[in-house]
């Protein structure tokens, strides 16, 4: 495995990779890796060649009152691991190199970045697209593969590559999880013993919601009820929300129809976890996807 820590040298290594005709899929990472993030680095290694992890903690994503400095960082880690997957190059940008002195562009996909994440967390949607735009300038990926735990980013992604007629597929990979259920994210190291044991609440919620779906039930107040008193039945979250959203739109729904996503963002101690279920709906066939 290649390391590159220049955009130079990753343009020169995409460049040729297209002059040969190959395949190049990226997995985007903030490193501090885990079998989420592996799962995408086997679905690029099914599809694609050469493939291509980056490893950059983007600046521009993290609002003033989050844990940048705290984020984990795990590089040797995680070069380690993406070696032994079989990844071809490990992209590794300093923060100077992706953002030198005087750069001063931002992207915004508006409607789809001011709602439930974006409302939370103003400007951080402007971040991730500006960030991602740059490494698909960079790397030229014919493929890149993102994680469905970040379901309205993955969203707003897609709608930028569509208005700016990139040449990039976008790939929607499913969650992975903890055998108890708890969707993996890098914040997770975040949580106490206790705080641990009470994220699972999340994942509950989304799972008693597909109880309900299968057993019948489609209407949505009930739906969202039941997402919610499972979520207050653990006293150490505290919900920031727990909605049923059009998958297309990300507007919350009055009827099943078509693809939904059940989102629930909440916090548990001092770390704040997201997670969605997909509920896909066609005729009278409806399942849930966790």
């Amino acid at each position: 495995m290649e390391t590159v820590h220049t955009i130079q040298w990753m343009k020169a290594l995409a460049q040729d990779a297209l002059v040969n005709e190959r395949s190049l899929g990226l997995v985007p990472t903030m490193g501090a890796l885990h079998e989420g993030h592996f799962s995408l680095v086997r679905a690029a290694k099914r599809k694609c060649s050469p493939v291509v992890v980056s490893i950059f903690v983007n600046p521009k994503q993290f609002g003033p009152s989050e844990d940048l400095k705290k984020y984990p960082r795990t590089f040797e880690a995680d070069r380690e691991a993406l070696a032994g997957l079989g990844v071809d190059i490990l992209f590794a940008p300093t923060s100077e190199e992706m953002y030198p002195a005087g750069f001063n562009t931002s992207v915004s996909v508006k409607g789809l970045s001011d709602r439930w994440e974006g409302r939370v967390r103003p400007g951080h949607f402007d971040g991730v697209a500006t960030v991602v735009l740059k490494l698909f300038e960079i790397v030229q990926p014919r493929i890149a593969f993102f994680g469905r735990k970040d379901a309205q980013q993955a969203r707003i992604i897609r709608q930028m590559a569509t208005d700016l007629n990139l040449n990039t597929e976008i790939d929607l990979c499913p969650i992975v999880r903890e055998p108890d259920g708890l969707a993996l994210s890098s914040r997770n190291v975040y949580l106490s013993p206790d705080d641990r044991r009470a994220a699972v609440a999340i994942s509950q919620a989304l799972a008693a919601c597909q109880g309900s779906i299968s057993g019948g039930e489609r209407d949505l107040a009930n739906l969202l009820a039941t997402m919610r008193a499972k979520l207050e039945s653990e006293p150490r979250l505290t919900v920031d929300y727990a909605e049923i959203v059009d998958a297309d739109s990300f507007e919350p729904v009055r009827v099943i129809r078509g693809n939904c996503y059940a989102l629930i963002a909440a916090k548990v101690g001092g770390t704040r976890l997201i997670d969605n279920a997909c509920i896909e709906s066609e005729s009278d066939a409806v399942r849930v996807l966790l």
